[in-house]
């Protein structure tokens, strides 16, 4: 090919992908990497940039890793930040801090910003190298695709629109027994759910408990596809998710581990089992309002942990259930007097059953009516705050900014021995005649 014919074939080609950006990347899908990216190197960045938003991302990768560092380098800079990122999320370590040598330092600072998701979300768990397919790519030319990029492992296939959001998936299964001919959108099915980059991992782990997914697509604000979690990863992040709450509810932080040095661990220890010291201190107060009144009938402070150990088991009962529902999104803060109501007449019921055995037991032991009507009605009394408490604390603390597993479980102790022992020890005292 002379130079003229070579100039002449440059500037049709400048004129396409000026003209038509959306069909040149449909075409260029469809054409080897190499030969893509030598084309594109030839021409302006300018052309190139509206072309290479209608890519699709496998596609686009490719390409990109087939380009001179250079022009690279210049289409990085030039594309939206959120796709560059995008791009070189999707790099290896090495590779990535290649390219990054190469831009200037504004440019850089803009994309580093939007490839640093927050701690713990779902642009943290995500795959990065997902393949996205648009709906009017037939069977064949798909799997044509897929033998190319020789991807493996994949369960589904998701499509997008002209602008990369996702818009559908498809089975393999499905794609594998289409006709060659027949168009991806016919076969598509909707999308199950889907997570946004910056959501927490509670979210992920929500949508994976509500809904039978093996993997789960990950968008961005604007709606694109930028990656999908695995199912090892959503598995992993239910398991993180439920060990971390086990940690917090006792006072223990989400960042200590197994292996933590001891100095660690006290350090983020500590400051609560003070805090869980001052409360203990507020509960023997409160026995001590009645110290004369033990010492008269010393078959209170036989009977005394009694109490507060029902009330205790009970206000725990009602903390794992409210806490497993704030997890999962079962409730928020607008059903808080439902909750409550609940969680108080089991309080009630457990209670009256509770006493009545109690009652029983505390007759054989004393043999005295006094006595069985003391602890009957502290123990439906203090069961009853326990309920209350157990449902109320994760929900006020939720409310106001705080994280309910850090330290529901402490102020729930609290409450349940501080009405415990004085409902238990007031009641003996306006009754002490009876005892």
């Amino acid at each position: 090919m002379n130079t003229g014919t070579e100039a002449a074939v440059a500037a049709l080609n400048l004129r396409f992908l000026l003209d038509y950006p959306r069909e040149a990347a449909r075409r260029i899908e469809a054409m080897p990497a190499q030969e893509v990216s030598a084309m594109l190197a030839s021409q302006p960045v300018h052309a190139v940039v509206p072309v290479w938003q209608s890519l699709a991302s496998d596609v686009e990768q490719a390409v990109f890793n087939a380009l001179p560092e250079q022009r690279a380098a210049e289409l990085l800079a030039e594309l939206e930040p959120a796709r560059s990122a995008a791009l070189l999320n999707r790099l290896d370590e090495i590779e990535r801090e290649r390219y990054k040598l190469l831009l200037s330092t504004p440019v850089l600072a803009e994309i580093r910003t939007l490839m640093q998701y927050p701690a713990d979300s779902a642009g943290q768990f995500m795959d990065p190298r997902v393949p996205a397919f648009h709906g009017e790519l037939t069977a064949h030319e798909a799997l044509a695709r897929l033998r190319l990029t020789k991807w493996r492992g994949l369960r589904e296939l998701y499509l997008v629109d002209d602008d990369g959001r996702l818009d559908g998936r498809v089975d393999i299964q499905d794609l594998a027994l289409a006709d060659p001919d027949e168009i991806l959108a016919k076969i598509a099915l909707k999308i199950v759910d889907a997570v946004q980059d910056t959501a927490p991992r509670e979210d992920v782990v929500e949508k994976m408990q509500q809904d039978a997914i093996t993997d789960l697509p990950v968008i961005d604000f604007d709606g694109r596809l930028v990656g999908v979690i695995r199912q090892a990863k959503l598995a992993s992040a239910v398991q993180q998710e439920t060990t971390l709450d086990i940690q917090t509810m006792v006072g223990a932080s989400r960042d200590e581990r197994a292996l933590s040095s001891a100095i660690f661990a006290v350090s983020k220890r500590l400051p609560w089992l003070q805090i869980n010291l001052l409360t203990a201190f507020l509960a023997a107060s409160v026995v001590g309002l009645f110290e004369s009144t033990i010492a008269k009938y010393s078959a209170l402070a036989v009977l005394l942990p009694v109490v507060a150990g029902q009330s205790g088991n009970a206000g725990a009962q009602a903390l794992a259930v409210t806490m497993r529902g704030l997890v999962l999104r079962e409730i928020s803060l607008r059903h808080w007097p439902k909750v409550v109501f609940k969680e108080v007449s089991v309080g009630m019921l457990n209670g009256l059953a509770v006493a009545a055995t109690t009652a029983l037991g505390v007759y054989i032991w004393s043999r005295s009516w006094g006595l069985v009507l003391v602890i009957s009605s502290a123990m439906v009394i203090s069961m009853v705050a326990a309920g209350f408490a157990g449902a109320l604390v994760p929900i006020m603390l939720q409310r106001f900014g705080q994280d309910p597993a850090q330290s529901s479980s402490i102020i729930l102790t609290t409450v349940t021995d501080v009405v415990g022992f004085f409902s238990f020890l007031g009641i003996a005292t306006l009754f002490s005649a009876l005892l």
